[in-house]
C-alpha cells in the first residue's frame, strides 16, 4: 500500500454476470447482493439476450435493478461474436441496441468482441475487415458517449496479445478500451502476466474473473487454475486500479454466447476471488 492510501483506496466494485445465476433477473439480484455485490453485469434477462430486449422488457429491467439498489457495471453484449463476413452495418445496427440498453440501465460500458473467421483462414487475413468494422463501432461509440470494452475471447481476431494491442492501437480510439479475461488467454496458450500483461495493461478498464488449467481449458475459480490472477490482480492494485471485478465463472458450462454456473457455484466462484483480493490486500463490494 503506497504512504497515504485508506482501505477504502483498496475496494473495487463487485459485479457479475447475472445470468450465470439463473434466468430470472430477481434471483440473479438476490443472489449477488448476498455475496455483497452492489453492481450486476447484464448479457440477458428472462433468456432473452440484451440486444434483443424491446423497449417495455428494458424498462421491466431497469425496475427491477433499480428497485434493489443496484447499479449496473456493463452490458454484455455479443457485438462481434460473428463471422467477419457479415456486412459491417450489422454489427453497428446490433451496437445501437446494446448501447441503447446501456442508456436505459445506466452503464458507460459496453462488451464487445473482434470477428470470427471461416476455417483455413488466417487471422492476417481478416486484419483490414476487423479494424474497418472496430472503427466503425468506435466511431458509434464516441459519438454516444460509451466506452466498448474489448474482451480478448478465443478464436476471434484479438484473442491474443499482440493482435489486441493491434486492434486498440490501430482504431486509437477513447471509446475502445480493454476487458481483461485470464482464462481466455489460457485457453489459447498465452501466459496472461507473463506474456499479456506488459503489453496490454496501459488499456485495461475492466476486469473480468474468471481462470482456468492449461493443460485442457477447463474454467475453475480465481487462484485455482495457470490465469496468474494472484500476478494480475496484484499489478492492478499496484497501477491504481478502482473499477470493477466482474465474475463471470462458467463453472457449470460455457458456450458461444456465455456460460453458466448457478447459484451455488457462483458462490464458490466469489468467495474464491475474495480469498485471492483478501492476500493481496483489496476488497471488493
Amino acid at each position: 500500500m503506497s504512504p497515504g492510501s485508506t482501505a477504502e483506496d483498496l475496494t473495487w466494485r463487485l459485479s457479475g454476470f447475472g445470468d450465470e445465476i439463473d434466468q430470472d433477473p430477481h434471483i440473479q439480484l438476490a443472489v449477488l447482493e448476498a455475496l455483497g455485490a452492489h453492481h450486476i453485469e447484464v448479457r440477458s434477462a428472462w433468456g432473452v439476450n440484451i440486444v434483443d430486449l424491446d423497449a417495455e422488457q428494458l424498462a421491466a429491467l431497469k425496475g427491477t435493478i433499480d428497485e434493489a439498489g443496484f447499479g449496473v457495471s456493463a452490458i454484455a453484449s455479443p457485438i462481434g461474436k460473428v463471422d467477419v463476413t457479415l456486412p459491417v452495418e450489422h454489427e453497428v445496427g446490433r451496437l445501437a441496441q446494446a448501447i441503447n440498453a446501456a442508456h436505459v440501465l445506466g452503464s458507460r460500458y459496453v462488451r464487445i468482441f473482434s470477428f470470427y473467421r471461416g476455417e483455413g483462414i488466417t487471422p492476417e487475413a481478416i486484419r483490414d475487415d476487423v479494424l474497418t468494422r472496430m472503427r466503425a463501432l468506435a466511431d458509434l461509440a464516441e459519438r454516444e458517449d460509451v466506452v466498448l470494452l474489448h474482451e480478448n475471447e478465443k478464436e476471434i481476431y484479438g484473442d491474443v496479445p499482440d493482435r489486441v494491442l493491434d486492434i486498440v492501437e490501430s482504431v486509437g480510439s477513447p471509446a475502445l478500451r480493454l476487458a481483461w479475461d485470464n482464462a481466455n488467454f489460457v485457453q489459447c496458450g498465452v501466459r496472461p502476466f507473463t506474456d499479456a500483461w506488459p503489453l496490454l495493461h496501459e488499456h485495461v478498464e475492466y476486469l473480468q474473473v474468471k481462470d482456468a488449467l492449461a493443460a485442457d481449458g477447463t474454467v475453475v475459480p480465481a487462484g485455482g487454475g495457470d490465469g496468474q490472477l494472484l500476478e494480475t490482480v496484484t499489478a492492478l492494485r499496484d497501477a491504481g486500479y478502482r473499477g470493477f471485478a466482474s465474475l463471470e465463472p462458467h463453472l457449470a458450462q460455457g458456450f458461444s454466447l456465455g456460460g453458466f454456473s448457478g447459484p451455488r457455484a457462483f458462490g464458490t466462484a466469489a468467495r474464491a476471488l475474495d480469498r485471492l483480493l483478501t492476500t493481496t490486500g483489496v476488497s471488493a463490494a
